[in-house]
């Protein structure tokens, strides 16, 4: 028998639907619950194409014995983090401060007043690796808040009034200005101080994408007269694209890799990552032509509007790391799957080309499956030097082989899709879209995005008759329209009708713009610092009402905020709006230029800011509302 999560839209919780856990749905019902009852809160959270929590929903969710004892003493709440960020980032934040780790899935556990005092991420069935198992963590819980409640309590006091003052930041006064060539120095120093100059990236494994760096680098490579800052740029984009990372077959990038030369990913491919793989592609063809990174955008370009593109034009929200059950599935081969689709001659440039071998390189750790992940060593000119053939020759051969092998593919059961859709991920594939259509010339990208964006107005966001914003949504499950909209949400729209509008001179999205800015003052304006709340002050059951200015694999709502001023306040002649912007930098400045590679897009503002808005931008200012 189903649980409460079978009248949600989400797809992460409907397929928790028919657990025998008794999940709720984050809201009244459940919370109120928790409070009459007097049980602690089992929050979890995850996403449909985490492979972690694929795992534990299989192995302790899925379980009778298990699931008992979660229904007997907790009350427990089933959360996707894509739908509902707000609450998945005040709860990391619990977790971190409490463990100095995080990730997904995110088990903690609540007071009913909805205070933090216990947490972890994935926890196996059964104690390994010194990790206790779920069952051990459920009855050390409920044994301290059946005998130790008044310690727990005065516990999850002090960590809610940690959580409360951390996000106060931003009343003190201005730091110094930070717009200036020094800045920029210092901060392309640091950048490059942790790059791997080997593998392309930064850090150590595991290794994101980092595209608000690369974007900073290849932004700065201008004004670096070793051009080291472009050399690491590109390194980067050109080890990526031959990685395991890149989907070599369909195009599209997969959220990391678990190791240091981007070999093994965990599969699961977000929208938001293909879409600023794109806008980082395109910002490096502007600056070098690479015919390489061309390629790379039409591929994924086509293999968003194939596999990820419903029928309102909208875009999916991810596709899952798993099928059938196993991890990258659906991607990999073996030698003997490739000696069975190619002919001989195709089999032996195939096997060499992808570095495909019997023993294989990569065993999926669930199964023991010993399989291939598709990767290049040397780019196609590289490897037909090697090979005595010409350019021509092997790229018809590539073109022949690849098409086999994705036909071979396609039989296969695929991966699911999560098919809500989320607006700022919409926006900035629609930013990711005119940026192609600029560094490739191809009109048609144009067009999509203009199209797009319509689809976006009309499913988002909703007006007055007078044509005031009234208000702007979330998510979008096939037509149906949910939750009220976060900063970045407003913020990713605004960036995106800026981007249309430089390339269409259209009156109608400055006009547009100007309303969406209004709205955004209305509603996340703080009233003691220049920073936005990420949510608005309406929102319901919230223990801390954070500001987020931290660039993850995402873009804070407050940085693109900020970047929205600085080019409004040029669109719509506002020179209030650049003071407003400057603001926000300088005073976050000192967290900027100590710790880019967390600011990337501030960071880039800071470029923009200090050489100024050289784009020209002409609006009908009779078609703008002030």
């Amino acid at each position: 028998m189903p649980n409460s999560l079978i009248t949600e839209t989400s797809p992460y919780l409907l397929q928790h639907a028919h657990n025998p856990v008794q999940w709720y749905a984050w809201g009244d019902e459940a919370i109120n619950l928790s409070v009459i009852s007097n049980k602690p809160i089992l929050l979890s959270i995850g996403y449909s194409a985490c492979h972690w929590c694929h795992v534990m929903e299989h192995e302790s969710f899925e379980n009778e014995a298990t699931a008992a004892i979660m229904n007997e003493n907790f009350i427990n709440i089933k959360v996707d983090r894509e739908e509902r960020p707000d609450i998945d980032h005040t709860y990391m934040d619990a977790l971190q401060a409490m463990t100095g780790q995080g990730g997904w899935p995110l088990n903690i556990f609540l007071t009913p007043q909805l205070k933090p005092f216990y947490g972890g991420t994935y926890y196996p069935p059964s104690t390994m690796h010194r990790r206790m198992s779920w069952v051990q963590v459920l009855e050390a819980v409920q044994h301290a808040w059946v005998n130790k409640q008044p310690n727990v309590l005065s516990q999850a006091d002090e960590l809610t009034k940690h959580l409360q003052q951390s996000n106060s930041f931003g009343n003190n006064t201005l730091s110094a200005n930070i717009i200036n060539a020094e800045t920029l120095t210092t901060i392309t120093n640091l950048l490059l101080t942790t790059a791997d100059v080997v593998h392309g990236g930064f850090g150590h494994a595991p290794k994101f994408p980092q595209f608000h760096s690369i974007n900073y680098l290849l932004q700065q490579s201008n004004d670096d007269k070793q051009n080291s800052a472009l050399q690491q740029a590109t390194l980067s984009l050109t080890k990526m694209l031959q990685g395991g990372i890149y989907d070599q077959l369909r195009g599209g990038m997969a959220r990391y890799s678990t190791d240091a030369n981007w070999l093994v990913p965990h599969f699961e491919k977000m929208l938001y990552d293909n879409a600023l793989l794109i806008s980082t592609l395109s910002n490096a063809v502007n600056l070098t032509n690479n015919h390489n990174y061309t390629h790379a955008i039409h591929h994924t370009i086509a293999y968003l509007f194939a596999d990820m593109q419903a029928n309102n034009k909208l875009f999916y929200a991810a596709q899952d790391a798993d099928s059938e059950g196993v991890e990258g599935k659906f991607y990999c081969f073996t030698v003997t799957e490739i000696e069975a689709l190619l002919t001989p001659e195709e089999t032996v440039i195939c096997l060499q080309y992808y570095n495909i071998t019997t023993p294989g390189n990569f065993t999926e750790p669930h199964h023991n499956i010993n399989t291939n992940i598709l990767h290049c060593s040397s780019d196609s000119q590289a490897f037909a030097k090697q090979h005595n053939i010409t350019i021509q020759q092997l790229q018809t051969t590539l073109t022949t082989i690849n098409q086999k092998l994705l036909t071979a593919r396609n039989l296969r059961i695929p991966p699911a899709t999560d098919t809500k859709c989320l607006l700022a991920w919409n926006a900035l594939t629609n930013i990711a879209l005119v940026n192609a259509y600029t560094a490739t010339n191809t009109p048609q990208y144009l067009q999509c995005a203009i199209e797009h964006m319509q689809a976006m107005l009309h499913h988002y966001v909703t007006t007055t008759q007078e044509g005031v914003v009234q208000h702007v949504y979330h998510s979008c499950t096939h037509t149906t329209a949910s939750i009220t909209a976060f900063l970045d949400d407003v913020a990713y729209l605004i960036n995106a009708l800026l981007t249309l509008y430089n390339s269409t001179l259209q009156a109608s999205y400055a006009n547009t713009i100007q309303l969406l800015i209004t709205y955004v003052q209305q509603h996340y304006a703080s009233s003691s610092t220049p920073y936005y709340y990420y949510t608005q002050a309406t929102q319901a059951h919230t223990i801390v009402r954070k500001k987020e200015v931290y660039d993850g694999p995402t873009p804070s709502g407050n940085s693109i905020m900020a970047t929205v001023l600085y080019k409004a306040s040029t669109v719509l002649q506002q020179p209030k709006l650049l003071t407003q912007a400057i603001t926000m930098v300088n005073t976050l400045g000192a967290a900027i230029t100590k710790h880019p590679s967390s600011f990337g897009v501030w960071a880039s503002l800071v470029q923009h800011i200090y050489r100024g808005n050289i784009s020209i931008n002409i609006c009908n200012l009779d078609d703008v509302q002030s």
